[in-house]
């Protein structure tokens, strides 16, 4: 099992119950693959993106995002997998999976 770090760029226009949906799915995509999740937070409500995003299949422009942020262990051979199920929601507008380097981090 490996460290990894992954923050998400959620579409901020969701009611509360669907961003907990949202927020939800992305940890168990980890548990469903056998991982766990160390840590999770908002990182910030409603915060300016630096350019307009779209969401999967165009439609509306967003200016702002939710962003939120996940360390998790897992298999290596799983991060694909995980890449492809948070490309896939359309709620998610951005994402990124960073291993966190052991060596750096003790």
């Amino acid at each position: 099992m490996k460290k990894y770090e992954a923050m998400f760029i959620v579409r901020p226009d969701l009611k509360e119950e669907d961003k907990n949906a949202v927020l939800k799915g992305i940890k168990d995509q980890v548990v469903k693959h056998q991982g766990t999740v160390t840590q999770d937070q908002v990182w910030a409500e409603r915060r300016k993106l630096a350019y307009d995003l779209f969401p999967i299949g165009g439609g509306t422009r967003y200016k702002e995002g939710l962003y939120y942020l996940v360390n998790f262990d897992v298999d290596p051979l799983v991060v694909n997998t995980l890449k492809s199920a948070y490309g896939l929601n359309e709620n998610i507008l951005r994402y990124i999976i960073l291993k966190i380097d052991e060596k750096k981090a003790a």
